[in-house]
């Protein structure tokens, strides 16, 4: 058995940790808000994010990063997008990172695990992958021991131990494997690739497909147009998009895309009703959710006011920057981003999408 930080007390973080916890791993999370942390410490329940769930009484949470990260094995970054440089900074001030940037040349960094899905923006708003931009946040010893976690995984159902699959993917076969095994579980299957590229490409951009997937399901519920055909044809379509923007980004392989970390992730975020971004197109449609913003610029530096973060509004708008300088032919995400800029309606999307 392993030692574990989880950094994030969000609903994701919470449910692997409660996952590994309840493999026999020693876990420590760390959450910012000192009521987090009391709530899972006192009442085994993270109240915000995953409500009504009782998490394994050994599973202790802390906002002091240094104590959690002092003896970890497998450190895991949980956290949103627009959290990760802030939370990778904070890492590299504990005092165990500290010695490890002054040791020896042979001391090794824990593994490091990241959930986070997106891309980073640089100082000129151009994304990057978040391997690539923890790769200029972290210490060059740590750049091997980068692993990303991916698949149909929503918090809520891996909590409950219902039984999920993930990829584990680096660039470093063995650290890939040593994570693979560290989270396995018999109700959690862990699969190796090496296609950290088009791994990372999947969790980003089947967000944005999933708010264009909750407008047309808004949509068909008073179209006669519209029914399970249609939403075939979009997810098809969507995944298309995607592989579009993995091979151009450098995805090594073309099966990741019909793997659990392509067609299986993309499947459970536009249907399930756990999905924030599905949730998200379904708003636009039944609460007009964007008459209150702008543009998406204007959306993207509100976002906390929806009330829950729906990661594919931020993702569509780097999607939109990469297509435009790669000139790449991407038009449900194109599509969407007119949506979210205010310069297209979700009747005019559809029929040029779906020809309707």
């Amino acid at each position: 058995m392993a030692s574990i930080a989880i950094l994030g007390g969000g609903a994701w973080g919470t449910a692997l940790a409660a996952s590994l916890t309840v493999n026999g791993h020693t876990v420590m999370l760390w959450a910012r808000r000192g009521q987090t942390c009391d709530a899972i410490n006192a009442r085994n329940e993270n109240v915000q994010y995953l409500p009504g769930i009782t998490l394994p009484a050994a599973l202790c949470a802390s906002p002091d990063m240094a104590y959690v990260c002092a003896g970890a094995d497998l450190i895991v970054l949980a956290v949103p997008s627009c959290y990760l440089a802030e939370v990778a900074a904070l890492m590299n001030t504990t005092p165990r990172f500290q010695r490890l940037r002054t040791a020896a040349v042979g001391q090794e960094y824990p593994l490091i695990g990241i959930l986070t899905k997106g891309f980073i923006p640089d100082q000129e708003g151009m994304p990057h992958l978040i391997t690539d931009a923890l790769g200029a946040l972290l210490p060059s010893g740590a750049h091997g021991q980068l692993v990303y976690i991916s698949g149909p995984s929503h918090a809520q159902e891996v909590a409950q131990g219902k039984v999920t699959g993930l990829i584990a993917a680096s660039q470093n076969p063995m650290a890939a494997i040593r994570v693979r095994e560290l989270l396995r579980s018999k109700r959690v299957q862990v699969y190796s690739s090496l296609d950290v590229v088009g791994v990372q490409v999947c969790a980003a951009v089947k967000n944005v497909i999933a708010i264009a997937f909750g407008l047309l399901d808004a949509m068909a519920e008073h179209s006669e147009a519209f029914g399970d055909n249609t939403e075939s044809m979009l997810l098809a379509a969507g995944l298309n998009e995607i592989q579009t923007i993995g091979k151009q980004l450098g995805s090594t392989h073309p099966e990741t895309f019909t793997s659990l970390a392509g067609i299986g992730d993309l499947d459970v975020t536009c249907r399930s009703a756990y999905g924030r971004n599905r949730r998200f197109g379904r708003d636009i449609v039944h609460k007009g959710i964007l008459d209150s913003f702008s543009g998406i610029q204007d959306l993207v530096s509100r976002l906390p006011e929806v009330g829950y973060l729906a990661e594919g509004v931020v993702a569509c708008m780097h999607v939109q920057r990469l297509a435009e300088r790669d000139r790449l032919k991407v038009p449900i995400c194109a599509g969407l981003y007119a949506i979210l800029n205010r310069e297209k309606g979700a009747d005019t999307f559809m029929q040029e999408i779906l020809g309707w």
